[in-house]
């Protein structure tokens, strides 16, 4: 793999990831922290990419896989599922 592609791919999956996490930490609702947990998919990816496409970076390709699956979650809860009040609101319902 060349160097250029994996640089590329380093640090868009840096850079994303921070972002992402500026997002969420804004707290600024439910529609905006879910398009954060998008972000975090794209970084994910680009850093398990990044990961087993380098010989040092298996690790970081290995934790990028467990967090892909923890913003999958965010993903569903924040826009799909519409937010966690509204799972609150849902689950109190059925009470």
């Amino acid at each position: 793999m060349s160097e250029t592609v994996l640089n590329a791919l380093q640090y868009y999956g840096a850079a994303a990831a921070l972002l992402a996490a500026f997002l969420v930490s804004l707290n600024l609702g439910v529609r905006l922290t879910g398009w954060a947990f998008v972000i975090f998919v794209t970084s994910s990816i680009a850093l398990i990419a990044w990961g087993f496409l380098n010989d040092e970076g298996v690790g970081i390709g290995w934790q990028n896989i467990g967090l892909l699956a923890i913003n999958v979650v965010g993903v569903y809860r924040y826009l799909i599922a519409g937010g966690p009040d509204n799972e609150k609101a849902e689950h109190a319902k059925g009470e």
